[in-house]
């Protein structure tokens, strides 16, 4: 699958805002639009959910890691551990398995409700 920019979908969770790009079978493709200052409280997915930062300086926390995340840093947490992300200095990419999405949709009531 192939998704130009000017199809992407945009969505909202625990008021940050990203873009859905390419839908697989099994994975997804995020471009996270952070502000700086955004904050994502506490949560859980019932899934996998690994990314990596292309620019831009963030705080992740979850178990007993809590990190600065620089460009070329990466990250992936299993799934159902509770995380929490903070931006410092804005960008970022993200991947998160399709159970989540199918075709622009929500498919867990958990996941993406501001």
């Amino acid at each position: 699958m192939i998704t130009k920019k000017k199809n992407a979908l945009s969505r909202h969770f625990k008021g940050v805002s990203f873009d859905v790009l390419a839908v697989g079978e099994k994975s997804m493709i995020t471009k996270m639009n952070y502000k700086v200052g955004d904050k994502v409280p506490p949560h859980a997915h019932p899934n996998e959910q690994s990314g990596y930062v292309i620019s831009g300086q963030y705080r992740i926390q979850y178990e007993d890691v809590d990190e600065i995340l620089n460009p070329g840093d990466s990250y992936s947490i299993a799934e159902n551990v509770v995380h929490a992300w903070e931006v410092i200095i804005v960008g970022d990419c993200r991947t998160r398995p399709n159970r989540v999405f199918r075709n622009g949709r929500v498919r867990h009531p958990s996941v993406l409700q501001s």
